[in-house]
């Protein structure tokens, strides 16, 4: 089995399409890294301008995950693929995420990626984070090869223009090259919500590094400052406001496989 290297770099873009009470879109170029969560080390010694658990230009730290500590991350994923029916049986878990910026990091979304021993891919976590500091796991098997369907209801507070209601259809397509989710929310049988991620894997070199630096400057500060653009346009447009609930304590909630997504899901997989 090939060995894929500790660190790899993302990117591509994200569209966001809202579509009751109105319509509202938008679509952002993103940079993501993927990171194998036992091989910090090495990912660590791969670029000069990136850095484990220390301030760089670009960064990971493992407290930015998980239970939130500076410790082994593995025993925390492997718990949560634990809880939907999967064991690994020590393969590779994979976590793909957006960077830590200079100083700042924020990721809406972040994939952890568990694989057998023969590197097929047997379930994934989906990390969600609010602007609130909270944070909840959808935890899937991912039993086909190509493409993963499932669906769970709503349970996390994401945004403050939508109540905590209503399913949530994942689609994902993930390769070695290609990455591309789909996340619908549906509600009273009517789809309220989509956002989707297309990405394209690159080496995580230095070079890289530094011309996602100059391309996109405070990439990582950008997504929030996005996340509150959008919120004032949604606004300004008349959209009603919802206070945040308390969070439950139950974290972590289990997506099941579905064989069908919405067909719109499907044209807007096809365009992203």
């Amino acid at each position: 089995m090939k060995e894929h290297p500790a660190l790899r770099l993302w990117r591509g873009h994200t569209i966001h399409q809202r579509s009751i009470p109105f319509t509202h879109r938008f679509k952002y170029g993103l940079a993501l890294i993927d990171v194998d969560i036992d091989r910090l080390d090495e990912a660590d010694r791969q670029s000069s301008v990136f850095s484990v658990d220390r301030s760089n230009l670009f960064s990971f730290n493992r407290r930015d995950h998980g239970n939130g500590e500076d410790v082994d991350l593995r025993p925390w994923a492997e718990q949560e693929f634990a809880k939907a029916g999967i064991d690994l049986k020590g393969g590779a878990i994979r976590l793909v995420t957006f960077p830590r910026h200079a100083f700042y990091k924020f990721a809406p979304i972040s994939l952890w990626l568990g694989h057998d021993g023969d590197g097929a891919l047997k379930g994934i976590l989906y990390e969600v984070n609010n602007t609130f500091g909270e944070t909840h796991v959808y935890a899937a098997a991912t039993p086909n090869d190509v493409r993963h369907e499932h669906a769970t209801d709503k349970v996390f507070h994401v945004s403050p223009f939508f109540d905590v209601s209503g399913t949530y259809k994942f689609t994902l397509r993930w390769s070695e090259t290609d990455l591309r989710l789909i996340v619908a929310t549906q509600k009273d049988g009517a789809q309220s919500h989509m956002a989707t991620i297309a990405a394209k894997a690159r080496p995580a070199t230095s070079a890289a590094f530094v011309s996602l630096a100059f391309t996109k400057p405070l990439s990582s500060l950008s997504v929030t400052l996005g996340i509150h653009w959008q919120a004032l346009k949604l606004w300004l447009k008349g959209a009603k406001y919802h206070s945040k609930p308390k969070q439950s304590s139950v974290r972590t909630t289990i997506a099941t496989p579905k064989k069908t997504v919405p067909e719109t899901a499907r044209r807007l997989e096809k365009t992203a």
